[in-house]
């Protein structure tokens, strides 16, 4: 019996994906569950498993757009399973003449260096190429016979490249559809919005000074670690609280608000930009929100991210402090309506208590659309993140540490 596997749909309005990679070759046997290809879809990779046992034909190259529901490959069901490695063991004894056909290939290919000059140079030319540093052989010459001269010699310049003769060569890869449905989202971002960008700095040192005296008992208790992204992410919760416009976006001619804060975390993953979503923060703990960012972020990074995870969200948080980044605009990720940018945290002069004090300092971001995010919103909106980030204890945690970490 032949089975027929079809694409089947990664999610609500996707139509097709992109064949990343086939895990198996052409004829292979495989087993009923086996992970047989990866497929991209414009909002992440997933494993297709096989459907049944049995020989395998692809009906797909990688590269190739495929439609949801359009057949991949088919599945000799009736075939029994080869004994032993004997199969593998003739791939390499066909692969081995194919290689030494290349090899020839390149060998007879190989064309003889050809001179666009038919005469030679002469003595003033040749003087001038050799502090030039340039071949003969690749200059035109106009005198007679092709002959070089001085002038020729005098107005040559070195071709695309370096005197060194440094290397010059270059690659294509394709995108990935992942990657180009970010690109198309980025650039709708900026082309559909009214974006803006506020600034502001924010004082870590109490926070240092709560993660100094707990992390240790935190991770303890929770085996988790008690990172800088509850905080940041307790301190947006409470700001879109306090501006509920900003956890709204448009739709056509309305504006649709949540009373709920599905925030998206940014993460670099290995197929380019993921943001999956923590549901609900607003009634996690700071052990849930760590727990839930661990989880999310190692999925992303292993590839194992669904979908569902990654779709909704009604304000996202980015951080290119981990690769560097000391200053940014962040792009909204749309339909969303404002997106925080945290970066990196450096020892800075600040003024405290009429003196000059050395403290860690982040600069953060905050890009919004000004189409129903006005600039009093957004400044009161990153300056309550900031007041929040700068007092923890009394604002996050109600005067209650330890209860708040659940020590």
């Amino acid at each position: 019996m032949i089975l027929e596997m079809k694409v089947p749909s990664p999610g609500e309005s996707i139509t097709e994906v992109e064949i990343a990679e086939w895990l198996v070759s052409d004829g292979d046997y495989v087993e009923k569950d086996q992970a047989i290809a990866e497929v991209d879809s414009d909002k992440a990779t997933l494993e297709l498993p096989a459907e049944e046992s049995g020989i395998i034909t692809l009906k797909a190259e990688v590269g190739d757009a495929v439609a949801v529901g359009a057949v991949v490959c088919l599945i000799d069901t009736s075939a029994s399973k080869p004994e032993g490695a004997a199969k593998s063991e003739e791939k390499p004894a066909e692969k081995k003449p194919e290689v030494k056909a290349v090899a020839e290939q390149k060998t007879e290919a190989k064309p003889e260096k050809t001179s666009y000059a038919s005469g030679s140079a002469s003595p003033a030319a040749k003087k001038i190429l050799a502090e030039k540093d340039l071949d003969a052989s690749s200059i035109k010459g106009t005198g007679k016979d092709g002959r070089i001269t001085k002038e020729d010699a005098v107005k040559a310049v070195p071709s695309m490249g370096t005197p060194t003769g440094g290397s010059r060569g270059e690659s294509r890869t394709k995108l990935s559809m992942l990657r180009r449905k970010v690109a198309e989202r980025l650039v709708a971002a900026k082309n559909e919005t009214a974006m803006l960008t506020t600034f502001n700095e924010v004082d870590m040192s109490a926070i240092f000074a709560l993660r100094n005296q707990y992390k240790e008992d935190f991770k303890d208790k929770h085996n988790v670690g008690l990172g800088f992204m509850s905080f940041f992410t307790k301190a947006v919760i409470r700001a879109l609280q306090m501006y509920p416009s900003v956890n709204s976006m448009i739709d056509g001619k309305e504006m649709i608000s949540y009373d709920f804060c599905d925030i998206s975390i940014a993460v670099s993953g290995p197929k380019g930009l993921m943001v999956p979503v923590i549901r609900n923060a607003e009634n996690l703990t700071f052990r849930g929100v760590e727990s839930e960012v661990k989880r999310l972020a190692i999925r992303a990074r292993e590839g194992e991210i669904t979908v569902d995870e990654m779709t909704g969200g009604t304000f996202t948080i980015t951080n290119g402090g981990v690769f560097g980044s000391m200053l940014s605009t962040p792009i909204i990720n749309p339909p969303q309506s404002a997106i925080l940018g945290m970066h990196n945290i450096v020892e800075r002069p600040i003024a405290r208590d009429g003196a000059i004090a050395i403290a860690p300092i982040m600069y953060v971001a905050l890009s919004y659309d000004h189409r129903i995010i006005d600039g009093k919103e957004s400044v009161g909106f990153l300056v309550a993140v900031k007041e929040a980030l700068e007092s923890p204890e009394e604002l996050l945690m109600d005067n209650n540490v330890k209860k708040a970490l659940e020590l």
